[in-house]
Order: structure tokens, then C-alpha cells, then sequence
């Protein structure tokens, strides 16, 4: 079911009303400028804004998913851009912006967080003091919110990328996941720029000379809201580049270790290597007691030690120069 809340410049902007439809028509007027909020809309809705004179495919766009845009139709202006939905840090949802010339109406599918700090905004002294620049002034604020709430979405990014560096380049402990963190931080960077990125397309298209979205009045504001924007979508890829160098870093110092763990398994086997070479003779010599040969006064068989020993001599000098020819010892070449 969907949720009409009227907000109405003046000494009550403060406060917002639930209304229904048939109460809106008596309580919009009076030179007041309103701001009129449907979340969820349903098909009386849809009838209402066709009512209201609204064009046919702007108010289509209300009820599918559309592209973000900036236009202006022959009676009114329409917006359409994305913010962060309520349930989720960055999961977003599309909202419509109807000005016309005393009324600011939004359409949306989902609870937002821009949307209630654009309520405390609509109330607050400053808006009421500028409220004769019209629903425009308004629509620049509602932007202005999106904007914000994005930086406070980044702030904890910022923490949490520096978090991640430390991490990286602590020698006295191994922390587990951080490459997997690091990727999750470059996908939610993505993700904020995927909502970050047609903000700005959309705030270039009304400060276009020939779309004649905004007045001389406004402009000056829509400007500093452009240079919000635009900082927040280099902010975003500034962290995304520096959780790319991290991650770049990670991988390197993960090469790093693992070749000294190469190299300590080298010299383990090196090692063995010794410690078997230095065993070969002493095997050979409790082998030669062991055979069946005259040797130093032991042994009856038909071969003598001299025989056995010149046999063992030329075995290793044919394996050694098996091995030099093979360039495994001596640095010859195969």
C-alpha cells in the first residue's frame, strides 16, 4: 500500500502529514510550495499523476526500471536518479523527481536514507529562507542528500581501507582473508560508483545551456552541488585505486615469502643431501665387509678387495661425468 506524506513551506515544514489522495487536492495551494512524497505508489497513484497533467512516459518510468535522466517536458521537469535504499549499505533504488512550478514531487519503490535527511533539510531555516527559489531549490537539495549519504557510506571505507594497509604491512603478525578483503572493497566500489556515476550525468544535463532545467537563481547552487559529486567520484576512485595498490602490495610480499619458503625447503634438502653423501662411503665400507670376498683376512669368494674397490672407482667416475655433462655439477653444459 502505498504512503503519501505532504510537507507544505511555512511555519509547519517540519512537519510531515500522511495524506490520501482525495486530501491532497484541498490541502496543496495558498502560494505554499509542497513537497509531496509517494512511497510505493500502486495504480491509484499512476491515475493521480496522469491526473496531475504529468507526461505519460515520465510517469511510466515511475513504475519500471528506468534510466537515470534529467528532462524537461513542455509543463513540467523530471529526474530520475538513484540513491541508497534503506536495507542495505549499498544496494540502491530508482527515484523520480517531478518540478513543476510550485511542487516538488518524488516517487519511490523503497525506504531511503537521503530521504529522510532531505526531510529534516525541507524544515530547517536555511530551506525556508530560500524556499522562493522554488521546487528547483528543493530538487538541489534532495540531490545534495544523496550526495551526503554516500560520504558517510565512504567515511567508513576510508577507515576501513587504512585498516586493511596496516594490516599489509605488519611483519609480526599474518592476518587471514585479506585478499578476499580487499576484493570485496574493490566490488563495493563498484557497486557506489554504479549509483555515484549517473549522479553526475544527471547534474550535467541541468546545468546545460540549451536544457533550461534550472533558473539563474538556482544556478550557483547547482554548481556546488556538481563540485559535491564530482569530489565523491573521485574519493571513490581514489579508494579504489589505493585497495588495487594494496592488494598489488599483498600479492607481491605473498611471492616474497613464498620464495624464502623455497629456499628454506632448499636448504633442508641441501642439507639431507650432505648428510647422505657422507653415508655413501660408510655404507660402502659395512658393504664390503658384508660380501661374500677375501677382504683384509675375512671372506672366501673368488673376488679380491683391489678388484671391488676398482670396480667402485670407475662406477664413480662415470656417474660424475654423466652429471658434468648433464651441467648438473661443475656448470657444464647438456
Amino acid at each position: 500500500m502505498a504512503t503519501i506524506t505532504l510537507r507544505l513551506s511555512g511555519d509547519n515544514a517540519k512537519v510531515g502529514t500522511t495524506v490520501t489522495l482525495d486530501e491532497l487536492a484541498t490541502s496543496v495551494g495558498g502560494g505554499q510550495l509542497a513537497w509531496i512524497d509517494i512511497l510505493r505508489p500502486g495504480d491509484e497513484e499512476r491515475t493521480w499523476l496522469m491526473g496531475q497533467k504529468l507526461h505519460h512516459l515520465a510517469v511510466e518510468d515511475c513504475f519500471k526500471e528506468p534510466v537515470t535522466k534529467a528532462y524537461v517536458y513542455e509543463n513540467h521537469r523530471f529526474v530520475v536518479v538513484r540513491a541508497r535504499d534503506a536495507d542495505s549499505d549499498l544496494d540502491t533504488e530508482f527515484m523520480c523527481a517531478f518540478v513543476t512550478e510550485n511542487r516538488l514531487i518524488t516517487v519511490r519503490h523503497a525506504e531511503m536514507p537521503a530521504m529522510r535527511n532531505f526531510a529534516k533539510r525541507f524544515g530547517s531555516i536555511k530551506v525556508q529562507n530560500r524556499i522562493d527559489l522554488g521546487p528547483e531549490y528543493l530538487l538541489y537539495e534532495m540531490l545534495d542528500s544523496i550526495a551526503d549519504d554516500w560520504y558517510r557510506i565512504l567515511s567508513g571505507y576510508s577507515q576501513r581501507l587504512d585498516l586493511l594497509e596496516d594490516r599489509v604491512f605488519d611483519p609480526n603478525k599474518k592476518y587471514p582473508n585479506l585478499l578476499q578483503d580487499l576484493h570485496e572493497l574493490k566490488q563495493d566500489m563498484r557497486e557506489i560508483s554504479k549509483s555515484v556515476t549517473p549522479l553526475t550525468d544527471v547534474v550535467k544535463n541541468v546545468l546545460r545551456s540549451d536544457a533550461e532545467f534550472t533558473s539563474e537563481g538556482c544556478m550557483v547552487y547547482w554548481h556546488d552541488v556538481q563540485d559535491v559529486i564530482s569530489n565523491l567520484k573521485e574519493n571513490i576512485a581514489n579508494y579504489n585505486s589505493g585497495a588495487a595498490s594494496t592488494r598489488d602490495t599483498y600479492l607481491s610480499q605473498s611471492t616474497v615469502r613464498l620464495a624464502e619458503s623455497q629456499k628454506q625447503t632448499n636448504d633442508v634438502m641441501r642439507t639431507l643431501t650432505i648428510i647422505a653423501t657422507l653415508m655413501l662411503p660408510i655404507t660402502a665400507i659395512a658393504s664390503i665387509f658384508g660380501m661374500n670376498i677375501e677382504a683384509f683376512g675375512s671372506g672366501t669368494g673368488p673376488v679380491n678387495l683391489g678388484e671391488v674397490i676398482l670396480i667402485m672407482g670407475f662406477t664413480s667416475i662415470g656417474i660424475i661425468g654423466f652429471f658434468r655433462y648433464k651441467g648438473w655439477i661443475g656448470g657444464g653444459e647438456e
